[in-house]
């Protein structure tokens, strides 16, 4: 019995250990021999090199070009204005801007002007007797003073006994007295030297105006400066004359501007160089206005225009040659905040136009059968 039992057992061992050995022989059989490699398929574009303008950009906020800060000289009253003095009203060239109260002294210029002709008058009859050939000039300088207009120049002296015997009597004197106080006169009227925009006003009507103090700021609005900082190694490239295009934050207007100077001095923080650009012609520009400046610096031969994140390391590129990626060396000329100016790579030589995640030198690759087609 015993006997029995032990043959039954050696007989499952050994059908055990067949059926082990079956399925280890068959086992590599259903492994594949060769592993489907993932080929991914890439967008391209041909290399065809020309001359690409390299483009500075730049940015700054207008002010305007012609600016009136509206000081007192002198004091008085502030009576009237040719509009109401306030910030945001316009002016015309030649309108009054501010008039104070000149009453007291108008009085003293009057007196002073009654004066002088009194002084000439009383000289007169002396002329006639001494100087009768002097007398004709000074009759006809009396007959066209008015005392309500601005006081003519003297006659001019035509011998030193003329010069000795006007001066004598205080004519001179008297006479540049009138004119300055008809100078200080002036000041009580403050007139628009341009057409503008009153863009502060500090004072109101009836105010007493002090003596140096500020009234308010006027500007032109029909023509604006843009202020733009640029790397010192494209300043010998600028020149004045250039035109600029500009816009605004959103790149929605576009404005045209001019280069009308460009500072001498490198600013020594920065290492950068101050260049002024004229823009004007446009009711929609206002001081204080945030505008982007694309300043074309030079033209860069043989060279092309690509995404800046496309480069390796900033000096190499993949190409696809024959479905193989290939990592090369390129030339960079010029580099912006989205795009890179390079050389160095042959027409015709193709280039990976979007990233592949994961690429490297030697991958296999399809290139995109819609664009090849496109492409032919």
């Amino acid at each position: 019995m015993l006997t029995a039992v032990r043959s039954i057992l050696a007989i499952l061992i050994l059908g055990i250990a067949v059926t082990i050995g079956y399925f280890i022989a068959t086992r590599d059989n259903e492994i594949p021999t060769e592993i489907a490699k993932e080929v991914k398929t890439v967008f391209v574009q041909e290399v065809v090199n020309d001359t690409v303008p390299i483009i500075i950009p730049a940015n700054g906020n207008l002010t305007a070009k012609n600016r009136l800060e509206l000081y007192a000289e002198v004091q008085g009253v502030f009576r009237s204005s040719a509009h109401d003095f306030k910030p945001g009203q316009p002016y015309s060239r030649g309108q009054v801007l501010l008039n104070l109260d000149s009453s007291e002294y108008y009085a003293s210029v009057q007196a002073a002007k009654s004066e002088l002709y009194n002084l000439i008058t009383s000289i007169m009859p002396d002329l006639r007797l001494d100087y009768p050939e002097y007398f004709e000039k000074w009759q006809t300088y009396l007959d066209g003073f008015d005392i309500n207009k601005s006081t003519p120049q003297l006659p001019e002296t035509a011998s030193e006994k003329e010069r000795y015997f006007i001066t004598g009597r205080g004519i001179f004197s008297s006479y540049y007295n009138v004119k300055n106080l008809e100078q200080r006169l002036g000041k009580y009227r403050i007139v628009a030297p341009f057409s503008g925009i009153l863009t502060e006003a500090l004072v109101n009507k009836g105010t007493l105006v002090r003596s140096g103090q500020k009234l308010g700021e006027f500007i032109d609005t029909s023509v604006y400066e843009l202020e733009v900082a640029v790397s010192k190694r494209f300043g010998d490239l600028l020149e004045l004359g250039e035109e600029v295009m500009l816009s605004d934050r959103n790149d929605i207007e576009q404005f045209t501007g001019k280069v009308v100077r460009i500072n001498g001095r490198v600013d020594q923080a920065t290492q950068t160089i101050r260049v002024f650009i004229e823009v004007k012609g446009s009711d929609k520009l206002k001081e204080g206005m945030y505008l982007q400046a694309n300043l074309e610096a030079r033209d860069e031969p043989n060279a092309i225009s690509i995404p800046r994140q496309l480069l390796v390391d900033n000096s190499q590129i993949y190409v696809v040659r024959d479905s193989i990626l290939d990592l090369v060396e390129i030339n960079p000329v010029y580099f912006s905040d989205k795009e890179a100016v390079i050389s160095g790579l042959p027409d015709g030589t193709q280039y990976l136009s979007k990233s592949v995640p994961g690429a490297y030198a030697g991958m296999r690759v399809k290139i995109f059968e819609d664009q090849q087609e496109s492409t032919q």
